[in-house]
């Protein structure tokens, strides 16, 4: 087990690893207020995915953000399939191949897929109801400079992302 802070050196700056409960904040040392930051959460077993990264959103204000990558697994998964209304869901062991999207301020909009012990693998809009079975670590980085919202697209028929500078 390594000791924290750790400083690491990438290029000219230099960063500084801190466990934050669950959570390991990289920022950068730089005395700039907009620096971006990436939050690397480690989800445990039984966490739900939308709950944990609800509390992550809310507690780091965050108003944009993305995911940037995931690994990990899930006992149980609930997706929203292509051009579907409802929720599917699936129990068993799953390996998450793939998770992206966005985070904002009170909402996100998050897409993964993920396989099961033969290589079958689904994917879809991320819905609540997905149990990490073993873990699930999952790398976000914010924009400061920015703000997401959403706005209606007529030519979508839906709510469709925004993006602002802040």
């Amino acid at each position: 087990m390594h000791d924290f802070p750790t400083p690491i050196a990438t290029a000219s700056r230099s960063f500084h690893l801190a466990f934050v409960g669950a959570c390991i904040t990289v920022a950068s040392c730089a005395s700039q207020p907009a620096t971006p930051q990436t939050f690397v959460v480690r989800l445990a077993p039984g966490q739900e995915l939308v709950t944990e990264l609800r509390a992550l959103a809310q507690r780091e204000q965050l108003r944009a953000a993305s995911v940037v990558s995931a690994v990990g697994s899930l006992t149980d998964v609930s997706l929203r399939l292509a051009n579907k209304e409802e929720t599917t869901r699936y129990s068993g062991h799953f390996e998450v191949v793939s998770l992206s999207g966005y985070i904002a301020a009170g909402e996100f909009h998050l897409h993964m897929a993920v396989s099961d012990g033969d290589g079958r693998t689904i994917g879809g809009h991320v819905m609540e109801g997905n149990r990490v079975y073993t873990t699930l670590v999952i790398a976000i980085q914010e924009h400061p400079h920015l703000v997401y919202r959403r706005e209606f697209d007529p030519r979508s028929g839906y709510e469709e992302l925004v993006v602002g500078r802040r």
